[in-house]
């Protein structure tokens, strides 16, 4: 029979068509998708920054006395809360916070995680609360704040940038544009269950670095500083860091599109406490994040005329 090579042309290009359309599915299923799933299922259930990073810390001085009030969990080593801890409190590891809160809050009462100076219990609270505890909140500057025999925010202060080579007094740089979204290697497609994944990724380990580190090389990191502009500009700033005013990095308007996921994004703050919220956010979206440990505390202690760290002069009650 003779083939017609009209119909045979249709085939090729039919065959071509159905070829190329399932490469670009394949590709957008193993890449693009999943982000685009998470952020969508967060931005639907009020999970962006604005909303999990905000009125996240509690003071020791609205806890004591109200212990009773709060699930409360520590996340210290055993033996250091063997040594003493909040009245009430249960010991938990840090990765094992969420199953922990989950077994024994049974009366459903907000959760407050105390760690050694606020840092690590600021990473466990994101994880609380994009696991469904939403009024999960951590005790400010941590065990430092309740008992001075647990301080370890005095011998973490310092002023190592003043007078640094790489503290810079520059014009805060241009914010990057159009950055690719970082690729979530997965094969969840349900939002709630990449959700879980990532939460489980914040809980593998807390992402600090110390001042030192980051001051002596800042190329090699993205740098977010977590101020206002008046400060900025008044303090100084890594050189190089963008500034980030809180609220920038957000899934909504597409503010994470300065975020470049090929590099490691440091964010720094005040006290390393609210950077460490941010950086457990942005682990959960798939970013390679670390907290500025202390944060400005850390770097220009003489220089701060507030927000710094003050020992305290008395304990608070504890078991």
């Amino acid at each position: 029979m003779k083939l017609d090579w009209r119909l045979v042309l249709v085939l090729v290009l039919s065959l071509g068509m159905m070829v190329s359309c399932e490469s670009t599915e394949d590709d957008d299923e193993d890449v693009t998708p999943a982000f685009e799933v998470l952020t969508a299922y967060m931005a639907a259930n009020d999970m962006d920054a604005t909303t999990v990073v905000s009125g996240w810390t509690i003071a020791a001085s609205a806890v004591t006395g109200n212990e009773a009030n709060f699930f409360i969990v520590d996340i210290r080593a055993a033996d250091k809360y063997a040594l003493g801890h909040i009245p009430g409190a249960v010991n938990s590891a840090y990765g094992d916070i969420v199953t922990t809160v989950e077994a024994g809050n049974t009366s459903d009462l907000p959760v407050v995680v105390a760690c050694y100076s606020g840092q690590s219990a600021a990473h466990a609270v994101v994880a609380l609360r994009l696991s469904g505890y939403t009024d999960a909140k951590s005790l400010l500057f941590g065990m430092s704040s309740w008992a001075m025999a647990f301080d370890s925010w005095s011998g973490n202060v310092a002023s190592i940038a003043v007078d640094h080579a790489n503290w810079s007094m520059a014009a805060a740089p241009a914010l990057l544009a159009d950055n690719a979204d970082p690729v979530l290697n997965t094969d969840l497609t349900d939002g709630a269950a990449i959700l879980a994944e990532r939460v489980d990724a914040i809980l593998a380990a807390f992402k600090g670095t110390p001042a030192a580190t980051i001051l002596d090389a800042p190329a090699n990191y993205q740098i977010n500083n977590y101020w206002g502009a008046t400060d900025y500009d008044h303090y100084g700033h890594i050189d190089g860091a963008y500034q980030v005013t809180p609220g920038t990095l957000t899934i909504a308007d597409d503010g994470l599109d300065i975020l470049d996921p090929a590099m490691t994004i440091v964010t720094y703050c005040w006290t390393g406490q609210t950077s460490s919220m941010m950086t457990a956010w942005l682990t959960a979206l798939g970013y390679d994040a670390t907290s500025l440990k202390f944060g400005a505390n850390s770097m220009i202690y003489s220089a701060l005329e507030s927000h710094k760290w003050s020992a305290l002069t008395a304990d608070l009650p504890m078991e």
